[in-house]
């Protein structure tokens, strides 16, 4: 006989742990299946550390989302007793009506947010570590830091546990079905029945959807950590805020302080389309070059000894933004996890959202994030 739920959560990454805590903390008879065991090394929710950041490039509909991340990642500092933030301020760094600059002084004025905006002379003195060019500018907004992706996923699943869900991993989710009142889904290990279901499957999404009016694709990433050559306390989280650097028309590349894993580096976006079952793990010597030639740029102490390099994947909308929607044919399936590059940072708040959603509460700030795409760059 099928096992049954209030609610199925495939996929526990970022987005999935998160709603199946929420979910779970409610009440709900929650499952949760994960083709791996999270938090692993296969998706999008690792690498050490990760940018969160409020004075939003993107759009400045995303800043509440995120002020409401903010609270939730520090709630679930308290509930799990772990340190998962850290606060470094935040660069964002090109040129001064560039998309990056514009974008994030755009959403600091709209939401008045605590921010400043620097000359390159001015970051150069304040922050010896970076290199700026005369002809670009920075701003600097100081809730920006750090999150540790693999803590928190890991933070979320336990409470989960604690609170009644049922988390079970290493089950690849092969079919689903939806019907009349709820959700029928197969594994190697059974059938299970919801009412609702929660597709977080990141990068497995696109297979699981049955969806034609959705189209989403998988893009390579790479991650990489380089010992600084010489002057390393320049690059400490005291002295060195997380960068978002637009190093030419809308091309990006970020940089992370060395924790002690050393400095992260990575560029954003710019890999190529793939399939999450057959990508290529091993890292080329001319994408560590490239990496390496950003940093002699503009963080050239930084430019260090190689230390290691990760992949990981990205799951994409045709325009870059969220997709947090019902599926086209069935009301009470919700997809998630397509948040095409930017969406770690907001997965507290994302998680507690798809609980309000599948338990009957609307959440009317999520609309532009729908298929109706009010949000526009």
């Amino acid at each position: 006989m099928a096992r049954t739920a209030d609610v199925i959560v495939v996929g526990l990454g970022a987005m999935g742990s998160a709603a199946l805590y929420h979910l779970a903390s409610r009440g709900a008879r929650v499952v949760g299946f994960d083709r791996f065991s999270p938090p692993h090394t296969l998706g999008s929710t690792h690498g050490l550390s990760r940018i969160i950041r409020e004075a939003y490039y993107e759009h400045p509909r995303y800043v509440p989302l995120v002020q409401r991340a903010y609270e939730l990642w520090a709630d679930l500092e308290r509930r799990s007793g772990r340190h998962l933030f850290q606060q470094t301020a935040g660069l964002m760094i090109g040129a001064r009506e560039g998309v990056l600059v514009s974008g994030a002084r755009r959403s600091a004025a709209e939401h008045r947010l605590d921010y400043e905006e620097l000359s390159a002379a001015a970051v150069r003195s304040r922050f010896p570590a970076f290199s700026v060019p005369n002809d670009m500018v920075a701003l600097l907004e100081r809730r920006a830091g750090v999150l540790d992706p693999e803590g928190c996923v890991d933070a979320h699943l336990a409470l989960a546990a604690d609170a009644g869900a049922e988390v079970r991993t290493n089950e690849p989710v092969l079919s689903w079905d939806g019907r009349v009142g709820g959700v029928t889904l197969e594994t190697a290990s059974g059938r299970y029945e919801s009412a609702c279901l929660a597709l977080c499957a990141g990068a497995w999404t696109p297979v699981l959807l049955n969806d034609n009016e959705v189209s989403l694709s998988v893009e390579r990433q790479v991650m990489h950590w380089f010992t600084p050559q010489r002057d390393a306390g320049l690059f400490r989280p005291s002295r060195c805020p997380i960068a978002m650097i637009e190093y030419a028309a809308n091309r990006f590349f970020y940089t992370l302080p060395d924790s002690g894993q050393g400095l992260k580096a990575a560029i954003h976006h710019e890999g190529e389309t793939v399939d999450p079952d057959s990508v290529t793990r091993d890292v080329r010597s001319d994408e560590t070059q490239r990496v390496l030639e950003l940093l002699r740029r503009f963080l050239p102490l930084a430019a260090g000894a190689h230390r290691h390099a990760a992949t990981c994947l990205y799951t994409n909308t045709a325009d870059g933004h969220f997709l947090i929607a019902p599926h086209v044919h069935h009301g009470h399936v919700l997809i998630v996890s397509a948040c095409s590059g930017h969406g770690f940072k907001f997965a507290s708040a994302i998680g507690e959202a798809v609980a309000d959603i599948l338990t009957g509460k609307p959440r009317e700030d999520l609309h532009p994030f729908g298929r109706d795409r009010l949000v526009t760059m």
